[in-house]
């Protein structure tokens, strides 16, 4: 039965195939076969199966790939000329297996079978034809697409005639991709990222955890946590994460972090050792600086040995949480020691800035650089939502005449940001805020929960469904959210927030002992929040007969705002739910008892 034309549609299409293959096999036919084989099912095909590639076909010693996406193209090129780099350290010159990789975006047509036809295909060929041993071409359509949403350094390799192709192309390189002869390459003046030298930002590699004790039942938890986490940590803004296949080479050997920095281009490693004793279970991590070799940042987590799924996931979304802040925090630091600010170093600085605490200075730096990063890509999804979700706090926690605006102009950002990338999870997340900040709790709930689906670490998600419950009417279920985001990430810079939020659902319900306890550990975590809190206890206390202990609280919450009144705290009533009103109105008239000025 002939093949019938199907469609056509735009995809990005990575070629690749083995340098000297006919050489390789014409010494040794089976072992370069052999070989081939475990590359693919080592190496390549989960690199393409992460990255959410589908392989059109292969013939012999090549592939070609369809992905929706070219950054996620040009992460399995990576993944698969590094990983070679580290495969090809133990073997002579003359049994290393290279690869050529092209990569471009354009019009394809899609055959029945799934088969893709058309210029797309033969333009990411006739690239991979001209590109170095262990190399990677781009097209300049591909580059364009890449060159500000990815940390790698490109170099621009000027105009190429490529065979059967009518006009000359714009082709682009990746410093640090593995290619042998790259270093030779001479970076041109029009293109600012290659002038810099190094591995890219926020790049590392989560080495595999050490089984302490050799408990072969165990070595499968201890594989799992390496191998979940390094898909975590890929999820951040950002960040370029050494593939899983590559990182198990190292497996079992004595590692050189400057030697490991060298051979996979990476500013950071990860290592970790995970210990089972009697009914306990500890896992120790340790980030270290690539080039220098000093250690960045330690944690150990220590559990009772009960469920192992369950600890695993508990594990997980903390250690992930936190060394996401951390890692942030280092870029922002080496951002701020720039001398020519990019994309990536103001989008840094602008998440150091979020991560501060949710003041109006703060949150009003953190649009200024993420502005400015828009003023270099408009479109940049990532920045974005660092825009929205400055402007969302200013609307929702900052006392300001400019709520209104604010709220509108983050989610007229996410409205953006979402019809660009309809999966990214802090995009629904924000979404989520926004809409609990402006009377649509429910439509906030199915996006947290949208955003839990599509990242289940995301501790804040759970925050932020926990006060929406409140907000719905359904205050006795707001505790339950909270405490699993304080599981996943207890030590979390949002806890205060959290801890906040479940304080004032049990003040709506009359539950105040629980109320004073909640509140007084929010204050306690964060002396800096916002002068409300102080206010919401004011009023359990007060409701307590502690009235002495009302009067502290109150006097601090007036001290941080003289112009908190009653009527302000009713006139923002962010939701219409008569359950929510009717508990509001509750403790407005506690504030008042409080002593809280009417207005």
């Amino acid at each position: 039965m002939p093949l019938e034309f199907t469609g056509r549609k735009i995809a990005a299409i990575l070629a690749a195939d083995v340098v000297g293959y006919s050489r390789l096999t014409g010494a040794d036919e089976e072992g370069t076969l052999r070989l081939l084989r475990t590359v693919r099912a080592e190496l390549i095909d989960p690199s393409i199966a992460a990255n959410r590639g589908r392989i059109v076909k292969t013939t012999g010693d090549g592939v070609l790939v369809e992905f929706a996406s070219v950054v996620d193209a040009v992460r399995t090129a990576i993944d698969v000329q590094r990983g070679m780099v580290v495969r090809n350290t133990a073997s002579a010159p003359e049994k290393r297996m290279e690869f050529r990789i092209g990569i471009h975006l354009g019009d394809v047509v899609v055959e029945s079978d799934g088969d893709l036809m058309g210029d797309a295909v033969n333009i990411a060929a006739r690239l991979e034809g001209i590109a170095d041993p262990g190399g990677i071409c781009l097209s300049e359509d591909a580059y364009r697409l890449v060159r500000d949403r990815m940390t790698e350094e490109f170099v621009d390799l000027g105009d190429k005639t490529l065979k059967n192709i009518a006009r000359p192309m714009r082709v682009y390189g990746i410093v640090g991709s593995g290619s042998r002869r790259e270093a030779a390459v001479t970076p041109t003046v029009d293109n600012p990222k290659s002038a810099r030298s190094g591995p890219p930002r926020l790049s590392l590699v989560v080495l595999p955890f050490a089984n302490i004790g050799g408990d072969a039942e165990q070595e499968y938890l201890v594989d799992g946590i390496t191998e979940s986490l390094t898909t975590e940590l890929a999820r951040l803004s950002g960040a370029f994460v050494i593939a899983r296949s590559t990182a198990f080479t190292y497996k079992g050997k004595r590692v050189d972090v400057k030697q490991i920095g060298r051979e996979l281009n990476v500013r950071y490693v990860l290592e970790g050792s995970v210990q089972r004793g009697g009914s306990r279970m500890r896992v120790n991590v340790q980030l270290s600086d690539a080039e220098t070799g000093n250690h960045l940042w330690a944690e150990r987590f220590d559990k009772p040995l009960a469920d192992l799924f369950d600890m695993h996931d508990e594990i997980l979304g903390r250690l992930a949480s936190q060394l996401g802040t951390q890692l942030i925090a280092i870029e922002s630091g080496r951002a701020e020691r720039a001398i020519n600010s990019d994309f990536m170093d103001l989008y840094f600085q602008g998440m150091a800035c979020l991560n501060k605490g949710s003041t109006f200075d703060h949150m009003a730096q953190a649009c200024g650089f993420f502005e400015r990063a828009l003023t270099l890509d408009p479109g940049n999804v990532e920045a974005l939502v660092g825009v929205a979700t400055a402007n969302a706090r200013i609307g929702s926690v900052v006392f300001t005449e400019e709520r209104a605006a604010r709220l509108a102009a983050a989610e007229a950002s996410l409205t953006k940001a979402l019809s660009l990338a309809p999966d990214h999870a802090s995009a629904h997340l924000c979404m989520g805020y926004v809409q609990l900040h402006t009377d649509r709790a429910t439509q906030c709930i199915a996006e947290c929960e949208r955003a839990l689906a599509l990242d289940r670490n995301r501790a804040d998600a759970h925050g932020v469904i926990g006060f929406a419950k409140y907000y719905a009417g359904r205050g006795e279920e707001a505790e339950a959210h909270i405490l699993e985001a304080l599981r996943l990430s207890p030590r979390d810079r949002n806890a205060y927030v959290w801890m906040t939020w479940v304080g004032i659902a049990k003040l709506g319900l009359g539950a105040d002992e629980e109320a004073v306890a909640w509140l007084r550990r929010a204050i306690e975590t964060n002396r800096n929040l916002p002068p409300a809190t102080h206010c919401y206890l004011a009023a359990a206390l007060t409701r307590l007969g502690r009235l002495d202990e009302a009067q502290s609280a109150l006097h601090l919450g007036l001290a941080l705002d003289p112009n908190f009144t009653v009527l302000r705290f009713q006139a923002r009533a962010p939701s219409n739910n008569p359950t929510f009103l009717a508990q509001r109105e509750g403790i407005a008239e506690s504030m008042r008892k409080a002593g809280v000025p009417e207005a």
